[in-house]
């Protein structure tokens, strides 16, 4: 899904890192794409191909026969008071399903995060995606306004909200007990923060591209955790060392894995980040995790992998 006629040198890529975890504005961010000479094409061609292009990113139909999709509210009374995210179900429902918290990027619940949780529903579990940007109206359709909208708001009750979310979704109707959470960038950080917030609700956490919770919490993470990393990702790989040492010294359940050659987003396959050899790698590897430890009756006292 990656636009292969596009050959864009590894700056650019950083370059929009940068831009789109707040570092720099846009028009620093094109100021500096306007300085790389590829193949003649213009500013504005690099620069969609860099965006996401949410049509390339749905794998799973919102009307796939074996899935179930809606909306569901949920009280956050330390948060916002309220939260909203999509809720999908596998159709051939049971009592005994294993649940998973889906957690966007630093920009609301878009096109891509919605796939990723219709993908766990065709899996087989219960899985709900809320958007941070539910007490602003909801993601406004485009990234670019979802960053600027997620950077207004209160953190600390953001974070509030998908603890309230995890809450709700251990204990759903449907469910056999078991909560995984799976997030991205903003929502590694999350997932890495709820392992440490929410020790004995959550588990199986699967950061991917992540940093680690606030140092007064991460010393009570104890896992298990799987997680991702991007090998160009310089900003989130510079975390790590210090993170594995509290992971070690906690005898937490963890491994991690680094993907050599790709780029912070690699599994967002809406973008030009997007590597579907290292994607497709990853997600089994969740798929697996989860199958491990979100069974009725699943172990998590030993590391696996």
């Amino acid at each position: 899904m990656s636009d292969k006629t596009v050959k864009i040198p590894q700056q650019a890529f950083d370059w929009y890192d940068e831009y789109a975890h707040g570092d720099i504005d846009r028009r620093t961010f094109i100021t500096r794409l306007s300085s790389l000479a590829i193949s003649g094409l213009a500013i504005s061609t690099i620069a969609a191909s860099l965006t996401p292009n949410y049509a390339k990113a749905e794998q799973v139909s919102f009307n796939d026969p074996e899935i179930t999709a809606s909306y569901l509210e949920f009280d956050s009374p330390k948060g916002h008071g309220k939260g909203r995210g999509y809720l999908v179900l596998p159709k051939a429902q049971n009592e005994n399903l294993g649940a998973v918290l889906v957690v966007h990027e630093n920009r609301g619940l878009n096109p891509y995060i919605k796939d990723v949780a219709r993908r766990l529903a065709k899996a087989g579990y219960i899985a709900f995606a809320p958007d941070a940007l539910f007490p602003l109206g909801g993601y406004p359709g485009n990234d670019d306004d979802g960053r600027k909208m997620q950077r207004s708001m209160d953190r600390v009750k953001i974070e509030e909200d998908f603890k309230a979310a995890a809450l709700m979704l251990k204990s759903h109707e449907k469910g056999n007990g078991k909560l995984g959470v799976v997030g991205f960038c903003f929502g590694g950080y999350i997932s890495n923060m709820l392992a440490a917030t929410l020790p004995k609700v959550i588990n199986a956490a699967v950061p991917f591209y992540g940093t680690p919770g606030k140092e007064d919490v991460v010393n009570n993470v104890k896992g298990p955790l799987l997680l991702h990393f991007a090998g160009l990702d310089k900003r989130v790989n510079a975390t790590w060392p210090e993170y594995k040492k509290v992971l070690e010294s906690n005898n937490a359940n963890y491994v991690a894995h680094t993907y050599q050659d790709v780029n912070h987003g690699f599994h967002n396959d809406s973008t030009s980040r997007y590597d579907q050899s290292a994607a497709e790698l990853a997600w089994q590897r969740t798929l697996s995790f989860f199958a491990t430890h979100l069974a009725q009756n699943a172990n998590t006292s030993k590391p696996i992998f």
